[in-house]
């Protein structure tokens, strides 16, 4: 009976440990890292800006990036698929060059939004101690987040003046920089634009180990798919 007794209390600990750290990413958002990447662009645009040159800055209130990461393994019931956003992408366009750059810091991501997960068609809501549950494990076991705090992103052939376009979408993240074939759909003015459009690619590609437990019996798929919607208005030359 002891042997039993204990036996049980392994099996509930594995599980408790299993809920509470099934996901991938972030809860609620952290402190954002106080200033942009070292080697974000920002002077190319002020420059650009100084000679004239049409100079975009993206709203953050009204742009999002969503990835759907999904679970995989033989015990997958156990865990939850989920959904990750960003509604804090900083960047600049600059149309008349069809180029891009725009950065998203780590730490400030938010996870499974009830509205977003709806969107997603999933539909279980994982408790908040869940989602606090996972920081740790996002922060120095999957995405080294201490040493790669952002995604920075890089975006070339969008000519504002074609609404459906193919964009070269070079994304940095976790040490790797890897350039991806996204269609997209813009729509501008003289003094708006919008960008959307939906990619998938894999963890692997960028160095990333999905996350797993148990041997892989409760595990994060690969492959992830993200959609975005960024929205950018046009700055005066004082910036």
């Amino acid at each position: 009976m002891r042997s039993k007794a204990l036996r049980l209390a392994v099996t509930a600990a594995l599980l408790s440990a299993v809920l509470a750290g099934c996901a991938l990413l972030l809860g609620g958002p952290a402190p954002a890292p106080a200033a942009p990447p070292a080697d974000f662009p920002e002077g190319y645009y002020r420059e650009a800006l100084a000679h004239g040159k049409r100079v975009f800055r993206v709203d953050s209130h009204e742009s999002l990036v969503v990835i759907e990461v999904r679970r995989s393994g033989s015990l997958a019931r156990l865990g939850h698929d989920h959904v990750v956003a960003s509604r804090e992408v900083v960047g600049y366009v600059a149309p008349d060059e069809g180029r891009a750059d725009l950065y998203v810091a780590l730490a400030r991501l938010a996870v499974d939004e009830p509205a977003l997960r709806a969107e997603a068609g999933f539909d279980t809501q994982p408790s908040e101690s869940d989602i606090e549950g996972t920081r740790s494990n996002m922060l120095e076991k999957v995405l080294e987040a201490e040493k790669f705090p952002f995604a920075l992103i890089r975006v070339s052939g969008a000519k504002a003046k074609e609404k459906k376009t193919t964009l070269a979408v070079a994304i940095t993240l976790h040490g790797h920089m890897r350039t991806l074939q996204v269609p997209a759909e813009i729509e501008a003015d003289a003094e708006k634009m919008s960008v959307a459009g939906r990619l998938a690619f894999n963890q692997s590609d960028f160095g990333i180990t999905p996350y797993s437990l148990l041997g892989g019996a409760i595990a994060v798929k690969d492959g992830l798919d993200l959609r975005f919607r960024i929205r950018a208005r046009r700055l005066s030359g004082a910036g």
